[in-house]
Parts: structure tokens; C-alpha cells; sequence
């Protein structure tokens, strides 16, 4: 288990402000793309399977950003109440290498496998687990 835990702390903080700032500007986008769409009708076809397809993407990204501060959160709560660098499904320590890779990490390595094989992730056949 990693014994310096305020550098992992910063950095967890750091992320947690990145995200914060990418899902507010996400936010600020879809209000600007909002105010051009209520002020003009879609007058093409085209212009509209593009403005779906970027609606999309944004939606994708903020539900992506969204889970990763989740993961951030959940690891700054960890390190409050004492629990950081334990494994959530087994209670083992997690890999001091792995919490320095990253930080956010909740499972060991034995776990990460055992959930990615169970998700069917072609990831899981590489051995690479961060």
C-alpha cells in the first residue's frame, strides 16, 4: 500500500477539477447549441443528422467524464474515511505501481481481471489493467 498518500491525493484533486471544468464547458456547449437550434428550424436533412451525431458525441463524452469523476469522488471519500489503496470487492491492498499509475483505482489487479473477463472486454486478453 502506497504510504505517501497526499502527492495521490493532489493528483486525485487535480482530476476532479479537469473534470468538473470539461462537464461544465460540455454544459455550456449544449446551451449554445440549444439557443442555435430554438432560433432557426432545421432546413436540411444534412444539418440535422449532424446536429444529432454531435448531439450524441457530447452526450457520450459527458456520461463518460461524468463516471470517471465518479471514480475520482468515490477514491477521495476512500482516503477520507481510511479505506484508500484497499480493494473494494476483496479488501486486498491494490499495487502501489497501480495507484501510481492511477490513482482512482478501486480494484487489485486480480479483481480488475475477474470484472473485465466477466464484462467480455478484449482488454482483459492483453493483461493490461491500469
Amino acid at each position: 500500500m502506497v504510504s505517501n498518500f497526499d502527492m495521490l491525493r493532489s493528483r486525485l484533486e487535480q482530476e476532479r477539477k479537469r473534470l468538473t471544468e470539461e462537464l461544465e464547458q460540455i454544459g455550456a456547449d449544449n446551451r449554445i447549441a440549444d439557443e442555435h437550434r430554438d432560433g432557426a428550424l432545421f432546413g436540411k436533412r444534412g444539418e440535422a443528422a449532424a446536429e444529432t451525431a454531435e448531439m450524441r458525441k457530447r452526450l457520450a463524452l459527458k456520461r463518460q467524464l461524468s463516471e470517471s469523476l465518479a471514480e475520482v469522488e468515490h477514491s477521495l471519500h476512500k482516503l477520507d474515511d481510511g479505506t484508500y489503496g484497499l480493494c473494494d470487492n476483496c479488501g486486498q491492498p491494490i499495487n502501489r505501481a497501480r495507484l501510481e499509475a492511477l490513482p482512482q483505482a478501486n480494484l487489485c489487479l486480480n479483481c480488475k481481471a475477474l470484472q473485465e473477463k466477466r464484462k467480455g472486454n478484449p482488454a482483459s486478453m492483453s493483461g493490461i489493467f491500469l
